[in-house]
């Protein structure tokens, strides 16, 4: 349970894929939430129209109306405004950035997001609350980002908000991509011993098979892969067995 009094919390995701809204109710209602789900922007919005929940949790990519166009049109709305809304997305360009500052979200999250930090973002927003609900638009506030100066009109803390959602998962995706390379870089020594041990024969080209080296390269296999054996015979040792076998009824 979160410490933000999350029972009385009340979290709308608009999600247009029916399997991962079913995961993000699964989670939050296993959290404490209460949850109701919209199929894309419209149906939010109607939703929205008879209901005030504590926070909504959006996916950019969706039909008739999607992420962004919806937190426009609820931070442009007076009994809306100061609702907190989370987009999930899987577009990370300082652009992207940028139309999140101009709709007012309050936080990016990538897709397919991680549960902890999800829920870690929840907890934050929710725990800011006051903070959401006390803050007013900017006259016109001048930013840069990519190297161009833009003008929104997002509340401080909103900004501050995206920008740091924006940059911890910046360091969670470098992170990540930090680890893949470590593995592949083992995978690539483990590759580099294995072909240290094929004991393969200069003149026809075949695993020798002689002083024991077929016994070291299957254990070596079994140990450092998932790789399992089955044992037969090749075609040239098929055929000479049969050949020596039909020798041998020979009178």
């Amino acid at each position: 349970m979160n410490d933000t009094g999350s029972k009385q919390a009340e979290i709308l995701i608009a999600e247009s894929s029916p399997t991962q809204a079913e995961q993000l109710k699964y989670l939050l209602e296993n959290k404490g939430y209460k949850t109701a789900c919209a199929r894309n922007g419209r149906e939010a919005l109607a939703w929205l129209a008879k209901n005030l929940p504590t926070l909504v949790v959006s996916d950019i990519m969706m039909p008739e109306m999607n992420g962004f166009e919806l937190c426009r049109k609820i931070k442009t709305d007076p009994r809306l405004r100061a609702l907190p809304v989370i987009l999930l997305t899987t577009l990370t360009g300082p652009e992207d950035i940028l139309r999140g500052l101009e709709c007012g979200a309050d936080s990016f999250i990538n897709k397919p997001c991680e549960e902890q930090y999800l829920l870690s973002r929840i907890n934050y927003i929710l725990l800011n609350l006051e903070l959401h609900r006390s803050a007013t638009a900017e006259p016109g506030l001048e930013i840069t980002i990519a190297g161009e100066k833009q003008l929104v009109t997002a509340s401080r803390i909103q900004i501050l908000g995206l920008l740091l959602s924006a940059c911890e998962t910046a360091v969670r995706e470098n992170r990540a991509l930090q680890a893949a390379k470590k593995e592949i870089g083992e995978a690539l020594e483990k590759v580099k011993t294995l072909g240290g041990l094929i004991p393969i024969c200069a003149k026809c080209k075949k695993i020798r098979d002689d002083q024991g080296y077929w016994q070291d390269l299957e254990t070596y296999m079994t140990r450092h892969s998932e790789m399992t054996f089955t044992h037969g015979y090749c075609a040239d040792c098929l055929s000479a067995m049969e050949q020596g076998a039909a020798g041998k009824k020979r009178p």
